[in-house]
């Protein structure tokens, strides 16, 4: 158990920051960094006036901030990133900006921080683009053409990875990255597919699929993230290391995903297909024997058990939360969504 530690937790207002954050609070001071903490996880989290709970308002491209807010700080948890497909295809500077640029600055403010016990930085799957079955984390990453815009978060993500390593292993900064596979649960918020899909199967409308359904995505539980994670802040053997998390026997096709949140959502919505306006993911399942070797990972929580939790949450914030997502523009994405947030 992390105990009696200063962790900062940056896009700590976000689904992971947030879930990570009421995971250590009772025995750790914590201090969320965002740019806001209005419409994202914590809006929904009931952590509001935590005594071990500090919120500081910036924003990772702000250098003499970034400084600031790190000064005595024993362990970074770096979610901070742009995410997203639409919001990544519509602003692929941004995203490159704030991925790659901001992960410098709170490298660079950690490195010479004696006080630092800990790095994590949060890379992604994308990584190991559309094509990634059982993929281990010494498979090749995926370098796509500079001219596809969709693919500028996974490249701002392969960046990030090299200089947080490099920071490891020139400056002795003790990292470990980490590689999500489609996490879901209670509290994430935002234009994602499988929210959209509770949605509307409460609702009775149709679910939109998009490409042929065939897609095929391993979902790992929320829960067994943070797991995963706090291993990486105990384990010696996990600093300087790379590490795959999410669950493997949650393998399920997009058209199955959709077929299952209807029958679980005691729901007659309809399934409907539409067209794909961009390159997916065709395949995206993790090896997790290195995390279960070094760290102890093994996730538990099943994709039907996930699933229920999360519905009976979209249930209980079923107004608030149609409402935020009907303001937005209707997705041309598939159901393929970036998952760190």
């Amino acid at each position: 158990m992390i105990e009696g530690k200063r962790v900062l937790i940056t896009g700590g207002g976000g689904f992971i920051g947030v879930s990570l954050a009421e995971r250590l609070a009772p025995h750790n001071q914590v201090v969320l960094f965002d740019r806001d903490f209005s419409a994202n996880a914590w809006a929904y989290a009931g952590l509001a006036g935590h005594p071990h709970i500090h919120l500081v308002e910036g924003d990772i491209l702000d250098l003499p901030q970034v400084s600031r807010v790190a000064q005595g700080v024993h362990i970074v948890l770096h979610t901070a990133a742009v995410v997203g497909v639409q919001e990544v295809i519509h602003n692929p500077l941004r995203t490159l900006e704030v991925n790659y640029q901001g992960t410098a600055n709170i490298l660079k403010a950690m490195a010479h921080a004696s006080a630092c016990q800990r790095f994590v930085f949060f890379s992604t799957s994308e990584v190991y683009g559309p094509q990634a079955p059982q993929v281990r984390e010494d498979a090749d990453i995926f370098l796509p053409s500079a001219r596809d815009a969709r693919w500028a978060y996974c490249i701002s993500k392969v960046a990030g990875e090299h200089l947080a390593l490099a920071y490891c292993q020139q400056m002795g900064l003790p990292v470990v990255v980490v590689r999500p596979f489609n996490i879901f649960g209670p509290r994430r918020v935002g234009d994602y597919a499988l929210l959209r899909f509770i949605l509307h199967a409460l609702r009775g409308d149709a679910l939109e699929v998009y490409g042929d359904g065939t897609q095929i995505r391993a979902w790992c539980y929320i829960d067994d993230l943070c797991d995963g994670v706090l291993r990486c802040l105990e384990a010696p053997e996990a600093v300087g290391q790379v590490f795959n998390i999410g669950n493997p026997q949650n393998a399920v096709t997009i058209y199955q995903l959709a077929q299952k949140v209807v029958r679980l959502c005691a729901s007659s919505s309809p399934i409907l297909l539409r067209p794909l306006e961009f390159p997916d993911v065709v395949v995206r399942i993790p090896d997790i024997g290195k995390a279960q070797r070094l760290l102890g990972f093994t996730p538990r929580v099943g994709l039907e058990e996930g699933l229920v939790r999360t519905i009976a949450w979209v249930q209980e914030h079923l107004p608030r939360l149609g409402h935020a997502l009907a303001s937005r523009p209707s997705p041309s994405a598939g159901p393929g969504t970036l998952e760190n947030g």
